[in-house]
């Protein structure tokens, strides 16, 4: 008989692995199901790690999954079944990897799986925890197609938060990069030349000549030693970045920097309302929609934050009370969330929690950019005439000199 692999969570939010023996996949689902556990993952043993589909789950865009959720939706609204919608999706799909995706979804229904058992076997690629839960309850409570809508809807209002951020960085790395470019260009093409004119006439240089040979003496002769000092760094924080406790520390300390932290904290805040705004809306239980946001807060201080949250609530605690007790949620969510509490409207309350602070984050980035900008232009500056500075002194200190 042949086994299975599942990862699946029960009714509290926890997560389990294990193995199965059973005659298909399905059975595995069935089983689960009743056992009362939510499959997110079921696959054979042999292919559990299929090549194929890794490659080309990765290969979907955010932007091809928006568009496919958004015109499964349209569809399902339309009257269109399930196995002819995907049949339709999969003709137009923009991208071989996104057709080849659809087309396994599409053999998955056919085969007897439900649309949510057949979403788990791509996750987390393209399709997240949040979107196969989503979908679940969406099946269940005979709503797929408004479940749909509101993936769609998360998905957008998230790319265009990433985006809007993106954009907004562009502008100021380009000046970046441009002005390392000409200072590395003056240090290691332009000042040597003078170097060598300086070294001939074998006079005493101004201090502010003697730094800048200095600097572009060491950037061209030891700019192995800077490099590989450089990676080591790197890869230092990257391996410290990669243990649990390096990683807290790391999160803890940039949720302290004085701008960065505020924006990150705001940023991690927005993307939780929201996604448990939405999986609330939709009908995951709280203790499920929890253990699902857990997984995409990607700061670790927060994610203890929400762990802290999963205990209370099993305690039969609220929300907005832990969240405080918590001290890594603003103010302003905390009184949000209280109110949507008392009123009943809680997964609202979320999600416009969730839009002031996505608001409020575009603001501050664009406010930090906008004094970025001209403060990278004036250090450039400052820079470039030190440089020109120092030679220039250098020069007319030579020709000074008596004859």
């Amino acid at each position: 008989m042949p086994v299975f692999v599942y990862k699946a969570a029960d009714q509290r939010g926890k997560t389990i692995a294990g193995v199965m023996e059973a005659p298909d996949q399905r059975a595995v689902v069935e089983r689960l199901h009743r056992e009362e556990y939510y499959p997110i993952e079921v696959a054979a043993q042999a292919e559990r790690a299929g090549l194929w589909r890794q490659l080309t789950a990765r290969g979907v865009g955010n932007r091809d999954l928006v568009a496919f959720t958004q015109q499964l939706a349209t569809l399902f609204e339309a009257g269109l079944p399930l196995d002819r919608a995907l049949s339709v999706l999969e003709e137009l799909a923009p991208s071989p990897r996104l057709k080849a995706v659809v087309g396994d979804l599409l053999k998955s229904v056919r085969g007897g799986a439900s649309f949510a058992d057949a979403l788990a076997k791509h996750h987390p690629h393209p399709f997240s925890r949040l979107y196969v839960n989503m979908v679940r309850a969406g099946e269940k409570g005979g709503v797929l197609e408004v479940t749909l809508r509101r993936v769609a809807e998360f998905l957008e209002a998230s790319q265009d938060l990433r985006e809007a951020i993106r954009s907004a960085l562009i502008y100021p790395i380009i000046l970046l990069v441009a002005m390392g470019g000409a200072i590395t260009f003056l240090l290691t093409f332009v000042i040597p030349r003078f170097a060598e004119i300086f070294a001939d006439l074998g006079q005493a240089l101004p201090l502010p000549t003697q730094i800048v040979l200095g600097v572009s003496s060491t950037l061209r002769d030891y700019w192995w030693a800077l490099a590989g000092g450089a990676a080591a760094a790197a890869l230092g924080a990257r391996l410290l970045v990669a243990t649990p406790e390096g990683r807290l520390k790391w999160d803890r300390a940039t949720l302290r920097l004085p701008f960065v932290g505020d924006v990150i904290r705001k940023a991690e805040v927005a993307r939780f309302c929201r996604t448990l705004g939405t999986l609330l809306r939709s009908g995951v239980p709280v203790l499920g929609a929890l253990a699902v946001v857990k997984e995409i807060v990607s700061n670790r201080v927060l994610a203890l934050a929400v762990e802290r949250l999963v205990a209370a609530v099993k305690r039969g605690a609220g929300l907005s009370g832990p969240m405080g007790e918590s001290g890594a949620f603003p103010p302003l969510a905390l009184h949000m969330v209280r109110v949507g509490e008392e009123t009943g409207r809680l997964e609202e309350t979320l999600l416009k929690v969730a839009e002031a602070f996505e608001v409020e984050v575009r603001n501050q980035v664009k406010r930090f950019l906008t004094l970025l900008e001209p403060s990278i232009i004036v250090l450039m500056a400052v820079l470039v005439g030190f440089i020109v500075v120092a030679i220039a002194m250098a020069i007319f200190s030579i020709s000074e000199i008596p004859s």
